[in-house]
């Protein structure tokens, strides 16, 4: 997102007919209940064509609007994003196979309280809804995984009817990897390469 030019074309294409309903999703819940902002999904990613469903734990500074890219795209310009990028990349899973989500959906920047988490939930249900390609949830970090098992409890049908493969890792944010050990470092970056990859081979069966 760093490229002016690139930047621009996604802010031309936020409605494009592949990313519309997962947009205008954003567009309503802007705000909702005094929940303050949320980032757009970047076109750049597959919207509701995508196979691939990316939930980290909530949006980061560089989603916003105006000091960052305002948009959740795997190309913003922070090192969590870069680390998506390359992991996806190396394991040959292509931008529009992806779509990236958070547990908490808003801007808040912290861990999300269990309120909080709890509308996270409902919303993602209303994602999963819209993507009727998917057959992928990679879970990265605590609060996504423990999102996703609340959802499971809240909506068992929905999740039991998708059918999807559930891959779980570690966030690939510095703290969540960091360690004062560089062997569980190591671990910890293996463990996510490896669900990178294991994402990829799913993509092919």
């Amino acid at each position: 997102m760093a490229d002016n030019a690139f930047r621009s074309e996604q802010e031309r294409d936020r409605y494009a007919p592949h990313v519309r309903a997962v947009n205008e999703m954003v567009d309503h819940l802007r705000d909702q209940d005094g929940r303050g902002w949320m980032p757009y999904v970047a076109p750049w990613h597959g919207g509701v064509e995508a196979r691939v469903l990316s939930v980290l734990r909530d949006p980061g500074p560089k989603t916003q609007d105006g000091t960052g890219s305002g948009f959740l795209c795997v190309e913003n310009d922070d090192a969590t994003a870069e680390r998506q990028c390359t992991g996806f990349t190396e394991a040959g899973i292509e931008a529009r196979d992806t779509l990236p989500w958070n547990a908490y959906p808003w801007y808040i920047n912290r861990a999300p309280n269990a309120e909080e988490r709890g509308a996270g939930i409902t919303v993602l249900a209303r994602l999963l809804a819209l993507l009727p390609r998917l057959a992928v949830v990679l879970l990265q970090g605590v609060d996504a995984q423990n999102s996703w098992r609340r959802l499971k409890r809240t909506h068992p049908h929905l999740i039991q009817d998708g059918g999807y493969q559930v891959v779980s890792t570690y966030h690939p944010g510095r703290q969540a990897l960091w360690s004062p050990d560089p062997d569980v470092r190591a671990a910890r970056e293996q463990h996510r390469h490896e669900s990178y990859q294991l994402v990829a081979k799913l993509l092919q069966q």
